[in-house]
């Protein structure tokens, strides 16, 4: 009897598209694009909206606005979430995107998937307090909590597939070129 794997991901696409970009490597190069507008205080709203891939200019199907603020306890309104606090959104999105994808290509059935991200911040270093003390993240934790039919070594390996392939795993774990420039 074939069990069918139902986790919402068209493994079956992610395998085409994978070979297709091996023989038109061009077409694999994305840009990405995210536009802030300050508001008042510390309080600016992002969009995300447009990007570039497989060649040409591409739209998500409905924009995406984030609103970022400080929280009262920095002395703003606390209109959104810190920025620091969309890189814990990202790598928990990232990876928990990444085990449902591994796990459906792997023909895991899923039950649920739970990630929990906390960083460590000593913010001495953003209130320029302490020349010592770095600006972000001191260190990160990522725990997940995972409901399948798996072995604990089977669902293990699916979070260590999905934290090799995370691109938000790894530009935060190694050096990315960051260019800041004033039109």
């Amino acid at each position: 009897m074939t069990t069918t794997v139902v986790n919402g991901v068209n493994v079956q696409a992610l395998l085409d598209a994978r070979e297709v970009l091996k023989t038109s490597p061009e077409a694999a190069q994305f840009v990405w694009r995210a536009s802030s507008t300050w508001r008042k205080g510390v309080h600016s709203t992002t969009t995300i909206e447009k990007f570039f891939g497989l060649g040409a200019e591409q739209t998500h199907q409905a924009a995406s606005v984030f609103e970022a603020d400080h929280p009262a306890v920095f002395a703003a309104d606390d209109n959104g979430i810190t920025p620091i606090e969309y890189l814990l959104v990202g790598l928990a999105s990232c990876l928990t995107a990444g085990v449902a994808s591994v796990a459906q290509n792997r023909g895991i059935q899923l039950r649920s998937v739970e990630s929990t991200v906390e960083g460590n911040h000593d913010i001495r270093g953003i209130l320029g307090a302490d020349s010592d003390v770095r600006n972000g993240f001191n260190d990160v934790k990522v725990t997940f909590s995972i409901d399948a039919d798996a072995s604990k070594a089977e669902i293990e390996a699916l979070v260590a597939q999905s934290q090799k392939r995370s691109a938000v795993f790894d530009a935060l774990t190694n050096p990315t070129s960051v260019t800041v420039e004033v039109a």
